[in-house]
C-alpha cells in the first residue's frame, strides 16, 4: 500500500511539473508575440518636432485644454515620441462575476498613434491568464489566452480598430503632450467640457474630456464598440480619474477606471488602473 501511495505521489508530481512547464513554455510563445508586436508598433521613423513644448504652442486651444496642459506641466518638458507604463490593475467583467488582480506592461507610439498592453493574471508565479490588447498600423487586436495556451477571445475589424484608437486617444493624459500634435483636434464645449479627436488615416476617434477648475482631468466620456459576444455594440463609456501624482516631472493620473454603461443604465467598472511607473522615450528591451 505504501508503495501504491509513493507511485501516485510521484505520478502527481511528475503531471504538475509536466503542466508547469508547458505552461512556461506557452508563457515565452506569448512573449515573443508580444514582443513582434512591439517592435512593429515602435519601428516606424519619428518625424522631426521641436524638442520642447512652449507656451506658444498652447495659445490657439480651449480655455479647458490648456489649464489641463498647464496643470500637466508640459511647458518646458519634451515632447515624447514613444512610452513605456507599468500597472497594477483589478478586473472584474461581469456586473457580479469575481475581480482578479492584473500585472501589465504598455508600450505607446505618438506618431504614428498606437500602444501594446500585455497583461497577466498571476496565481502564483504562474501566469493563469494573458492579455494582449493593440493598435499598430492602424488596426486594434485583442488575445486572451488561459494559460497563454488557449485562446478564448481574439478580436479584430473594424469596430475594433475604432475601439482600439479610441482607447489610445483615453489614455494620452499619462504622455499628454501627444495632445499638441498635428493630427489632434478640438472643439470647446464649456467652461469644463472639451470634445477632442484624433485621425489615422480614414479612421478617427472622439472623446470629451472633463476638467476641473485646477485643471485636473476629471473623466474621459465616449462612445465605444463593445464586444457582446461575437459581435459588437456601441455603448457609453468612461474612464474617470481618481488621482494624480507626479512622474517624469509632469503630473498624471495615477489611479483610475474604465467603466462600460451597460443596457440597463448600470455602469460596470471593469478595470480599475494603478500606475506603477512611467518611462519616456525608452531604449527598446533587448
Amino acid at each position: 500500500m505504501l508503495r501504491l501511495l509513493v507511485r501516485l505521489v510521484v505520478v502527481k508530481l511528475a503531471v504538475l511539473a509536466g503542466l508547469a512547464a508547458l505552461l512556461v513554455a506557452a508563457s515565452r510563445r506569448f512573449d515573443r508575440a508580444v514582443e513582434a508586436d512591439r517592435r512593429r508598433l515602435l519601428a516606424a521613423p519619428r518625424p522631426s518636432h521641436p524638442p520642447l513644448v512652449t507656451d506658444e504652442m498652447l495659445a490657439g486651444l480651449p480655455e479647458p485644454a490648456r489649464r489641463y496642459l498647464r496643470y500637466a506641466g508640459v511647458v518646458g518638458r519634451p515632447l515624447v515620441d514613444t512610452v513605456r507604463v507599468r500597472q497594477r490593475c483589478r478586473m472584474r467583467p461581469a456586473p457580479n462575476g469575481m475581480s482578479f488582480p492584473v500585472v501589465a506592461e504598455q508600450w505607446y507610439s505618438v506618431e504614428p498613434p498606437g500602444f501594446i498592453w500585455d497583461a497577466t493574471v498571476p496565481v502564483g508565479c504562474i501566469p493563469v491568464v494573458r492579455g494582449r490588447d493593440g493598435y499598430v498600423d492602424g488596426h486594434g487586436l485583442m488575445t486572451i489566452k488561459a494559460g497563454s495556451l488557449l485562446p478564448f477571445v481574439n478580436a479584430s475589424g473594424p469596430e475594433m480598430d475604432q475601439a482600439s484608437l479610441l482607447r489610445h486617444l483615453s489614455e494620452m493624459p499619462w504622455f499628454p503632450s501627444a495632445f499638441l500634435r498635428d493630427r489632434i483636434t478640438w472643439e470647446a464645449i464649456d467652461d469644463t467640457t472639451v470634445r477632442v479627436s484624433i485621425t489615422d488615416g480614414d479612421l478617427r476617434a472622439t472623446g470629451k474630456l472633463e476638467i476641473d477648475a485646477e485643471g485636473r482631468l476629471v473623466a474621459f466620456r465616449a462612445e465605444r464598440h463593445a464586444m457582446v459576444g461575437k459581435a459588437f455594440e456601441l455603448r457609453p463609456w468612461s474612464a474617470p480619474t481618481y488621482a494624480y501624482g507626479e512622474f517624469e516631472g509632469l503630473r498624471l493620473p495615477t489611479s483610475g477606471a474604465a467603466v462600460w454603461t451597460l443596457p440597463d443604465g448600470t455602469e460596470l467598472p471593469y478595470i480599475e488602473v494603478e500606475l506603477t511607473d512611467v518611462e519616456y522615450d525608452p531604449p527598446l528591451p533587448a
